[in-house]
């Protein structure tokens, strides 16, 4: 099987499975596991190349406005590859290739390959994704012993906290600081499967913006910066720019850390459950092994 991924999470969740073999092309934001790095990048982004969160916003108001895709497919480069099979998604235009261009595409090629899209909004829906892609890679018993796993480590999570009776902090997961945008799908289950208690943001639902002044009022008293599409360290430059501005000054003598948002909280595949784990070190430390700084950093 030729296997083309326009999802940074489905490649994820194709290696996972150990079918790496049948990956021929990738998006250019695919970065895990370091294997994928040799296959073809079919996907370019339309948005500027920085990290100010304000001129990204802009931009993909702009190009929302006139009807325009925030990420493109290379075609030409498609078509060489000859895909038997195509993983997308209908969560986020903003965060993936969409949906319509993938299948309009597809109805292009000849053979037309076979497209499997993927929409979990929740740690259940991407468990149910996993299935999905390993019923199309003829791969069930690979996707069973993943979930497995992935189940035996939220367990455990679980059962530690159980066990210890840990306290629940309060918790508000920044996923974009321009505007302000709380974590929404599977955030707040991350959160509440950690240990802590997310202050506003809402289970299932699409993410929405804030005010700062409802972000106050709600008390966390742990912030998690994970702005969508940054790695741990951009994350942790983005929470020291926030806390330097008088409107966060609120937030001087809260807990304050940031997370890799591309691997463990924005990606919906497997490392959703290393995000979790990560959580709950940040939220009861003593309880868990030390945290991985490729993970996250402590801020303040």
């Amino acid at each position: 099987m030729r296997l083309v991924s326009l999802l940074p999470a489905a490649t994820e969740i194709v290696a996972l499975l150990g079918a790496t073999e049948s990956l021929v092309g990738v998006t250019h934001e695919c970065d895990y596991p370091d294997v994928v790095g040799s296959r073809a990048r079919v996907t370019k982004r339309a948005l500027p190349d920085t990290h100010d969160p304000a001129a990204i916003d802009e931009a993909v108001r702009t190009q929302h406005a006139e009807g325009l895709a925030l990420f493109t497919l290379d075609e030409t480069k498609i078509r060489a590859l000859h895909p038997d099979l195509m993983l997308t998604q209908a969560l986020c235009d903003v965060c993936a290739v969409r949906e319509t261009d993938v299948r309009a595409l597809a109805s292009r090629l000849s053979p037309t390959p076979n497209v499997v899209t993927l929409g979990g909004t929740s740690l259940d829906g991407i468990y149910a994704d996993i299935r999905a892609v390993a019923d199309a890679l003829d791969a069930a018993d690979e996707a069973e012993e993943l979930l497995a796993g992935l189940h035996d480590r939220v367990k455990h999570v679980h059962e530690t906290l159980k066990a210890a009776k840990a306290p629940r902090p309060r918790v508000a997961l920044v996923e974009w600081t321009s505007p302000v945008y709380l974590a929404g799908h599977w955030g707040p289950e991350q959160i509440k499967r950690a240990g802590g208690i997310d202050v506003l943001g809402v289970a299932g639902a699409h993410s929405v913006p804030v005010s700062m002044d409802a972000l106050r009022a709600a008390d966390p008293e742990i912030l998690i910066f994970a702005p969508c599409g940054y790695g741990v360290q951009a994350a942790a430059a983005e929470a020291r720019a926030c806390l330097a501005r008088p409107e966060w000054a609120w937030a001087a003598n809260r807990i304050v850390w940031a997370m890799d948002a591309n691997g463990l909280t924005t990606r919906p595949g497997p490392r959703i459950v290393d995000g979790i784990e990560a959580m709950a070190r940040i939220f009861n430390p003593s309880l868990f092994s030390p945290i991985d700084r490729r993970h996250a950093l402590r801020v303040t």
